[in-house]
C-alpha cells in the first residue's frame, strides 16, 4: 500500500540549516526549494534579489509549502552571508571552482550552524561570496555537463549534510 502524508511514520526534525539563494528567479525553482527545504527540515530558507517571483508559478510547485517553511526576502545575498559569518556559522557554498571540494568527502559538524548558499540558474554563486565561505563544495558528475539545476543540486547536498547530522 503507498503511504500518504497521513499514515507515513516519518518523525518532524528541524536542521541547524539555512538555505541562502543567492539570485536565484525562476518560480519552479524557487517552490520547488521550499518543497525540499520542507522535506529536510530546514530552518529558514532565504531568498535573495530584487525581483523574487512568489506567483502562482511558484505555488504551482511548492505544493504549499511556502505556507509552513520559515522563509524571508533579502535584497542582497552578500549582507546577508556577512552577517551570518559574524553570528560564526559555517558558510558552504555550493560551487564547482578549482578548490571546491567533493561533497561526499566533507564532514559536516552539528557544532556550528550551517548556512548552504545555492546560487543563481545561470551564473552560480557570486565571486565575493565564495571568499567569504567557510568551504565550497561541488557534487561529483560524471558526464559531459559541468553544472547540474539548482533544485537537484540543493536535493543531493541537503541529503548528504542532513544523513551526517542525524
Amino acid at each position: 500500500m503507498q503511504l500518504t502524508h497521513g499514515n507515513t511514520n516519518f518523525k518532524k526534525k528541524t536542521f541547524p540549516i539555512i538555505v541562502v539563494c543567492d539570485g536565484v528567479t525562476n518560480a519552479p525553482n524557487i517552490g520547488s526549494l521550499f518543497r525540499i527545504s520542507d522535506a529536510f527540515g530546514v530552518e529558514q530558507l532565504i531568498l535573495c534579489g530584487d525581483s523574487i517571483p512568489l506567483g502562482r508559478k511558484m505555488t504551482k510547485t511548492s505544493r504549499a509549502t511556502e505556507k509552513v517553511v520559515n522563509f524571508k526576502i533579502e535584497t542582497s545575498a552578500l549582507e546577508t552571508i556577512k552577517q551570518y559569518k559574524k553570528l560564526d556559522y559555517q558558510i558552504i557554498s555550493l560551487e564547482i571552482t578549482s578548490n571546491s571540494k567533493p561533497l561526499h568527502q566533507v564532514e559536516f559538524s552539528s557544532k556550528r550552524s550551517i548556512v548552504l548558499v545555492v546560487g543563481d540558474e545561470n551564473f552560480g554563486v557570486s565571486e565575493d561570496i565564495l571568499k567569504l565561505s567557510n568551504q565550497v563544495v561541488h557534487i561529483d558528475m560524471f558526464g559531459q555537463n559541468s553544472s547540474m539545476n539548482v533544485v537537484q543540486a540543493t536535493n543531493i547536498s541537503l541529503y548528504e549534510i542532513t544523513k551526517q547530522l542525524r
